[in-house]
């Protein structure tokens, strides 16, 4: 997988500017889920594009050429992959994997290292696109470059994931409820799930 994001990074970049308007909406969501405060690590972090706009100081990716892109926005991010996070126990206040969860081999191992790395009461905020939106039906059916590969998730699945790999108090908020190319303006998040297309779930460290 890693090397298809090696092979078209600047392609992946350039989709957040022809669709900006699905980008800051998913901002804009995300930001209600992210701790004020605190040191925080983004997990497939790729060219940055989140990291720089939310703060996230240091970042995790498998694409040497996404790295580097992160790194020019000033990213402090590694090689490396979320099933082996090469961090010490407890170091961070909050681990945030955006649309990364369905590309990864392991998502169950991915959050017992998000939750080993995570300080007490630390908070893990995931961003997917929807399996059983329309959004999610569309690139399931699509096979796009990037999405042929990937495993999508329902939001009640992520919420059993968390559950099992033991976090709680989990939050959702949702944005995008049209397609990307058809958006003229920065939506609002709202609270809760199953309207749109992009669901941010938040969990805290039991």
């Amino acid at each position: 997988m890693s090397d298809i994001f090696d092979k078209y990074y600047k392609k992946y970049d350039t989709w957040y500017e022809r669709n900006k308007f699905a980008y800051l909406s998913e901002i804009e969501a995300f930001k209600k889920a992210l701790p004020k405060n605190g040191k925080g690590l983004e997990i497939g972090v790729g060219t940055g594009r989140f990291a720089s706009i939310l703060g996230i100081e240091y970042g995790i990716d498998p694409s040497k050429n996404m790295l580097q892109i992160a790194r020019r926005r000033g990213i402090d991010a590694v090689l490396g992959v979320g099933e082996k996070l090469p961090f010490a126990n407890s170091v961070f206040d909050y681990v945030a994997i955006i649309i990364t969860l369905c590309f990864v081999k392991d998502p169950v191992k991915v959050l017992v290292e998000v939750k080993r790395v995570l300080k007490k009461r630390g908070t893990v905020i995931i961003g997917i696109i929807d399996k059983d939106s329309f959004l999610g039906r569309f690139y399931q059916g699509k096979k796009s470059l990037f999405y042929r590969q990937a495993h999508f998730f329902g939001v009640k699945e992520v919420t059993n994931l968390l559950k099992m790999s033991g976090f709680g108090r989990i939050s959702y908020y949702q944005t995008i409820y049209k397609f990307p190319d058809k958006m003229h303006s920065v939506e609002k998040p709202k609270k809760g799930f199953g309207k749109g297309a992009f669901v941010v779930i938040s969990g805290e460290k039991r």
